[in-house]
């Protein structure tokens, strides 16, 4: 099924991989490395709940990991959680989170496949939903699935344990997360089951689950968090240092040359196609000098371009940047608006889409972010004109005046 060596495949499947306990990676290495020799295709899933419309960069780093076992002949599986999200992965979180209504998941799933299938081979990716099988679950079979958990397992998890430690509410939905994610591995019949270090506790109880039903327990790999734009917290959207997958090429390059020299090994290790051969030695290039840090992130900002978007765009990316930031010139094309009559600068920024809200629009200029032909606009009560000229949002963001 696979020319590499059973070693080879399972450093390739594994890497970056991180556990925070040693022996429980050697011990996951160890059950892989069995299941791959019985030398049939795995069931390898991921699932992902939709909590927000769109996917960041910080999903593809499962996603990846999914087409690296499709490619050596494996079934992957995206499942999308349209009933765990009801409640909300707490793994990450010192606090509970919003409680999203079940038509508010199904209409930010609708767009996710679509952003998956940017990495995911289409004609080989088995999509669920698992509320086909947990939205038929009754008391008993709860109550089924809770027996088999202690109230001190889940309180010595770090993120539970703070909150207890500080007097803070833990409802008792929250426990049902765990559950609920070990179900699915059950209903799947899962042989590897892929997730962040954080939800490690939550894959284990899908080990614990199949167990129970009479299954082999599922190999668990998780990773560690995607650092966002800022180098420092984890990619997310409520903290807007997230690179989306839909994020048009441009500004996506031009994010990841934004980010720290210090970041770049996480994204390297996560976030890209290449081999650990190809990351060792550009890391061994930045170690000795060989190899500047700018165009180290020029490589990386091209590669994950050309991964979402194609080489076309990855080069017309990365020749904006250069023209934009390093030549400090105009790009060549950029979206052009009539207008045709005076418009209120804030109006004009929020309408042409370069801001999602008029008060961002309006901090957008009250922070000295916005330009008109390269003049800083500082007046939210400006008045733009037609044919005004070039407008400029942000360090990536143009649009054409034009009059009538």
């Amino acid at each position: 099924m696979n020319q590499k060596s059973l070693d080879e495949q399972v450093a390739i499947l594994m890497h970056g991989a991180d556990y925070g306990d040693e022996q429980i990676k050697e011990n996951m290495a160890a059950e892989l490395r069995q299941r791959l020799a019985e030398g049939r295709p795995l069931r390898v899933y991921c699932g992902y709940d939709p909590t927000a419309v769109d996917l960041t960069l910080g999903h593809t780093i499962t996603m990846r990991r999914l087409r690296l076992f499709q490619d050596m002949g494996h079934q992957a599986i995206f499942v999308i959680g349209t009933f765990t999200a009801l409640i909300g992965d707490p793994s990450d979180r010192d606090k509970a989170r919003p409680r999203p209504t079940l038509a508010q998941l199904e209409e930010n799933a609708k767009s996710y496949l679509d952003q998956a299938f940017k990495i995911l081979d289409r004609e080989r990716t088995e999509v669920r939903y698992n509320g086909e099988w947990l939205s038929k679950l009754n008391f008993q079979d709860i109550v089924e699935l809770a027996a088999n958990f202690t109230v001190q397992q889940f309180l010595v998890r770090d993120n539970f344990a703070k909150r207890y430690s500080r007097g803070d509410p833990i409802w008792l939905h929250e426990f049902m997360y765990a559950l609920m994610q070990g179900y699915d591995a059950v209903m799947l019949r899962a042989d590897v089951q892929l997730g962040g270090t954080e939800q490690l506790f939550n894959l284990l109880a899908g080990r614990k689950l199949q167990e129970a039903f009479g299954q082999r327990p599922q190999i668990c790999i998780t990773f560690p968090i995607l650092v966002g734009t800022d180098g420092k917290m984890r990619m997310s959207k409520s903290m807007g240092n997230y690179i989306g997958i839909n994020e048009p090429p441009e500004v996506m390059y031009g994010k990841v040359m934004s980010l720290p020299d210090e970041a770049m090994s996480n994204y390297f290790n996560l976030v890209t196609r290449w081999s650990p051969e190809e990351i060792a030695a550009i890391e061994a290039a930045l170690a000795d000098g060989s190899l500047h840090p700018r165009d180290a992130k020029m490589k990386l900002a091209w590669e994950i371009v050309d991964s979402l978007h194609g080489t076309e765009a990855a080069n017309a990316a990365e020749q904006h940047f250069r023209t934009v930031f390093q030549q400090r010139e105009l790009p060549d094309e950029m979206p052009a608006r009539v207008l045709h009559e005076p418009v209120n600068i804030i109006d004009l920024i929020h309408q042409a889409g370069m801001a999602s809200t008029k008060s961002e629009a309006r901090r957008l200029v009250q922070q000295g972010a916005v330009r008109l032909n390269g003049e800083k606009v500082s007046d939210i009560e400006a008045m733009i004109a037609p044919g005004a000229g070039v407008l400029q949002v942000g360090r990536r963001r143009f649009l054409r005046l034009k009059g009538e």
